[in-house]
Formats: C-alpha cells, sequence, structure tokens
C-alpha cells in the first residue's frame, strides 16, 4: 500500500492537484479547507471517513452503539485500530446488525459487539507490532508455535458477532463435553480468530483488558487435534494455546458468542 512519501514528489503533487480539482467541483470552497487545518479532530474524522471508502452508519449501527456503548467494536474502530479499508461488499455485508434490540440491551454489559473483518491471528500481530505499550507491556506472548496453524491463518468471514466477555458461568474445572453442556440453543464457541480480534481491538480501542488471568476454550483445534484457547492477557501479552478437550482446570473456562439470526 503506498503512502504519501512512498510515490514521487510530482506524483503527489499531481494527485493532490486532481483531486482538489473534483472536490471543488463537487461543491468544496476554498474557505471550506480551513476547518480540517484549524481543527485536528476534524483532520481525523476527514481521514477515517476517507480510509474506510465513504462509510456512514445506518440506522441500525447507530442504534447498536447507542446501546453497547463502549462495547462496541464497530467499523470505523476497525479501521482506525487495525487500519482495515472496507469494500462495498463488505460494508453491505455489516450493513444491518443481526441482533434485535432486545438482545443488545440484555448484552451491553456482558457482551462486546463486534465488526469481525476477514484478519487472521497472524494478521492481527502483525497489525499491533509496530503499536508500542508502555512498560514493555506485549499484546502478544512471545509464541512461534501456532505461525503455521491452519487456525492462525484462518482469515474468516466479514461478520457482526456478540461475543461474551467472561467465560461462561461455571464453564471452570470442567472438560470440553461438560462446558458444552453449559451453553444455551441461542449460543456458541467462536473461533479463535473472532476471540484474538475482540481481545486486542476491545483492548486497543478501550484499554481494558479481557480474560486477563484467564483461559477460554474456543471452536478451533489445531493441527494435533486439541481445543485452541486463548487469554491470560496480562503485560507479557496474549497468550494462544492447544490443550486436550478432556482435562478440568480452575483458569479454564469456556468462550461464547451469540448466534445470529
Amino acid at each position: 500500500m503506498e503512502t504519501i512519501a512512498s510515490p514521487t514528489p510530482v506524483k503527489v503533487i499531481s494527485r493532490a492537484g486532481e483531486c482538489m480539482r473534483m472536490l471543488m467541483e463537487a461543491g468544496l470552497t476554498f474557505d471550506a479547507l480551513q476547518a480540517p487545518i484549524d481543527d485536528p479532530g476534524m483532520r481525523k474524522r476527514l481521514v477515517r471517513f476517507w480510509i474506510s471508502g465513504g462509510y456512514e452508519a445506518t440506522t441500525t449501527q447507530k442504534a447498536a452503539r447507542a446501546i453497547m456503548g463502549n462495547n462496541s467494536f464497530g467499523i470505523e474502530e476497525a479501521v482506525t485500530h487495525f487500519g482495515v479499508r472496507p469494500t462495498r461488499s463488505q460494508l453491505s455485508a455489516l450493513a444491518e446488525i443481526p441482533f434485535t434490540e432486545a438482545e443488545l440491551r440484555e448484552a451491553k454489559d456482558t457482551h462486546v459487539l463486534v465488526a469481525v473483518f476477514p484478519l487472521s491471528i497472524l494478521d492481527i500481530r502483525d497489525c499491533v507490532k509496530a503499536k508500542k505499550l508502555p512498560n514493555g507491556q506485549r499484546f502478544f506472548y512471545e509464541q512461534d508455535w501456532y505461525n503455521k496453524q491452519a487456525f492462525a491463518k484462518d482469515r474468516g468471514d466479514v461478520s457482526w458477532q456478540l461475543v461474551r466477555k467472561t467465560p461462561v458461568d461455571n464453564s471452570t474445572s470442567k472438560n470440553w463435553q461438560e462446558q458444552q453442556a453449559l451453553l444455551s440453543d441461542k449460543e456458541e464457541p467462536p473461533k479463535a480468530q473472532v476471540m484474538v480480534y475482540t481481545i486486542i481491538g476491545h483492548f486497543l480501542a478501550t484499554g481494558e483488558r479481557l480474560f486477563e488471568k484467564i483461559y477460554v476454550r474456543c471452536s478451533d483445534v489445531d493441527s494435533g487435534g486439541d481445543l485452541v484457547l486463548v487469554g491470560s492477557f496480562g503485560s507479557d501479552g496474549l497468550i494462544v494455546n492447544g490443550y486436550w478437550d478432556d482435562v478440568r482446570y480452575g483458569s479454564l473456562g469456556l468462550s461464547s458468542a451469540r448466534k445470529s439470526e
């Protein structure tokens, strides 16, 4: 992807001149150019709007954000924190929230509403590599065992997910089969990609660390047939591991996401 610094100065001037001509033909006035010069907040909003391909929240997206508050990691956050550049087809797929207002109100304090874009765990790790945290903290624990694992390369699909912020109630100290029995018919364990996307994205947007002192099982299995688990998201970074499905630990619960309509 080219940045402003990548092309030659001649190319930059030519592109900027063409852009200004087209904007003024569309109605932009010379005096209006002063506003983003004076207002840094406006500059950020313009750049976000530009990079997102002219994204504007739909009525249902606005209503959902009003309900979920900080427990919402939407399209704007994906653009800002993960550098996503949504396509028209992706924006179309995310236009409507697949959860009712009642479902969102019920989940507003316990779940995060997430606009998930096709970013693998490895992609997300690369996205935050250049971001700095204070006091030597990390986004990801230093691991390489999963670099060639299929689940870590899986980019998934663009979708809205309603992801539980804590393990399923009473799911620790139980094996996989026992944990599954705790889920209602409206819940399912999400993929590790969705969980990592949610945990890292929510932290970038709010500073809140989810699953800081606990692990949760996901629906994936690694190449050895072990269930993938994520968690222990402390100052050393998020840990991704694989473990047997029949073990019971007090620090190992079950992840959950609401099934969409």
